[in-house]
């Protein structure tokens, strides 16, 4: 009969101190976080001091548009000097007849064929100046 042997006792294991990748992420992770944290601290915080200073020069405008507003007294105007306009030294300007006739290529159709159904010289075309009026009344009166 065999004996049976007993093993060799074997000593304990020691184990290793293991790294895990997603250890390592998550530390950077909150690193970063904490980052982006702070980077939103000072946004805030400048936005804050940016509004406060708006507010102080708005403040300052409104006080200083207050003063412009109060009304103040006029100086009187000097009377012992007359004001004496002068005479122009432009030349007048000299009027002219207004144009009554309607030229033919701006009449439309129907008023061109009603003109030429017309007898005679058309009224569109002529009319008589203010100019040939006064003319006719000067030879009547014999005044010319």
């Amino acid at each position: 009969m065999t004996c049976l042997i007993k093993p060799l006792v074997k000593k304990n294991t020691i184990p290793i101190d293991l790294k895990l990748h997603n250890d390592i992420r998550a530390v950077e992770r909150a690193r970063f976080a904490h980052q982006v944290a702070e980077k939103r601290r000072l946004i805030k915080q400048y936005k804050m001091e940016r509004e406060r200073q708006q507010k102080l020069e708005e403040q300052e405008e409104i006080k200083r548009l207050r003063k412009e507003l109060i009304p103040k007294a006029q100086l009187m105007p000097y009377f012992d000097r007359p004001f004496v306009p002068r005479r122009s030294e432009k030349q007048p300007t000299v009027p002219r007849e207004p144009k009554f006739c309607i030229p033919r290529h701006k009449t439309i159709r129907c008023c061109r064929m009603s003109c030429n159904d017309m007898s005679g010289p058309s009224q569109l075309q002529h009319l008589p100046s203010s100019v040939e009026k006064t003319e006719a009344l000067y030879k009547n009166r014999g005044l010319q």
